[in-house]
């Protein structure tokens, strides 16, 4: 767990740009849903459905990040935009501030982060709710989210693994590392994080599920200062033994000012898929001009030049890449900024022995901080910031 000082910092950086993306306007093309079930987790259920959508329609679950509301994530996203044009239906839980004041879902809480319990639990029934409502696609059902919307996709997608064809997360975090607020301090700056067999038991303990996993699309900015990228690696630690390959036998495919990493299957199917861009802060990248053109910048949604929305949404097939679509990458383009660290390329650079040192430090401040006292404050001064119920 960071030390006291670092603590109240960020939570004043934090208090910062949630005031900012408070004042952000919205435009709201969505609507209410009543879910039917009890909803343990007591979020919200708001949906989009094009016009004349068929019946047999894929459905795809979009999941906010902190101090954000569906609306605004989708006007950021565009994901409506591209539903609209590929007649596809989304559903977009929403957090509520009576569970979280500044509006993140609960993914590190037990409660709230297991099957059949809680907010996970609560957007499975919102999935049923839909699925039995616009008779959709039990076999073309997806999960994407930022951020802490990320860390619960990742809930759902090792929760409920039989439900989900495919999941994204963007500067997200592997399912099960965290249990406490503090625990999720340390696996957002990359501390902490189980090794890949202890990642991938995880998942497994989380279902009975035996069956075929769903594909994961990993999005993550190498320069992000809330969610240390090196979550980016563990995510694709944790499902790469799930289907069965190794971390070290992918291909890369260089793009201007980012770097795609793609693991195939043996049946040549890619399964997983990971995109780092280089210099991107937080948030989610977008491309708000040109033929990838989707989405509104703003706060944690970012115009990087590529449209993560749409190469997700291709990853899954639910879009065919054709003229209007181009996808220009300049293959083999020189990808700057990456460079090997052990058995996975890594983007960023090498940690050296002052880090090393740091982070023992680190490690003794952690034990330190769990004496009488400053335990105490620290949980107060998360409470007081709205990040700790």
């Amino acid at each position: 767990m960071r030390n006291l000082q670092d603590t109240i910092a960020r939570l004043a950086a934090l208090k910062a740009a949630y005031g900012q993306v408070n004042a952000h306007s919205t435009r709201d093309r969505l609507k209410d849903m009543n879910i039917a079930g009890a909803n343990p987790g007591a979020l919200k259920a708001r949906m989009f459905i094009p016009q004349n959508l068929a019946a047999g329609a894929p459905l795809v679950v979009v999941l906010h990040g902190c101090t954000q509301s569906a609306a605004a994530y989708d006007e950021g996203s565009g994901w409506s935009e591209l539903a609209d044009r590929y007649d596809f239906a989304l559903l977009f839980p929403e957090q509520q501030r009576a569970n979280n004041a500044n509006l993140c879902f609960n993914w590190f809480e037990p409660g709230d982060s297991k099957r059949d319990a809680g907010e996970a639990l609560s957007i499975r029934q919102m999935i049923e709710t839909m699925v039995s409502t616009y008779n959709l696609d039990r076999s073309r059902i997806f999960i994407v989210g930022l951020s802490a919307g990320g860390a619960m996709s990742s809930v759902m997608l090792a929760s409920y693994p039989e439900v989900f064809a495919g999941g994204a997360i963007i500067a997200g975090l592997p399912y099960g590392t965290a249990t406490s607020i503090p625990e999720a301090f340390d696996r957002m700056r990359g501390h902490g994080v189980p090794g890949e067999a202890g990642l991938q038991n995880l998942v497994r303990s989380a279902s009975s599920y035996e069956g075929r996993w769903p594909t994961i699309s990993v999005w993550h900015g190498t320069a992000d200062g809330t969610v240390d990228v090196s979550n980016m690696e563990a995510i694709v630690r944790q499902w790469a033994g799930l289907h069965n390959v190794k971390t070290t036998d992918f291909t890369s495919e260089p793009g201007k000012g980012h770097l795609r990493r793609v693991w195939h299957d043996a049946g040549g199917r890619g399964v997983i898929e990971a995109y780092a861009i280089n210099g991107m802060g937080h948030g989610t990248p977008l491309a708000t001009a040109g033929p990838d053109g989707y989405g509104k910048a703003g706060p944690y949604m970012l115009d990087t030049g590529i449209s993560s929305t749409l190469r997700i949404a291709t990853f899954w097939g639910l879009v065919t890449v054709d003229a209007d679509h181009r996808q220009d990458d300049e293959k083999g383009a020189q990808s700057e900024g990456f460079v090997h660290t052990g058995d996975i390329l890594m983007p960023g650079t090498l940690v050296t022995e002052d880090e090393e040192e740091q982070a023992r430090r680190r490690q003794t401040e952690t034990a330190k901080a769990h004496s009488s006292g400053v335990q105490k404050i620290i949980e107060d001064a998360l409470r007081a910031a709205g990040l700790m119920k």
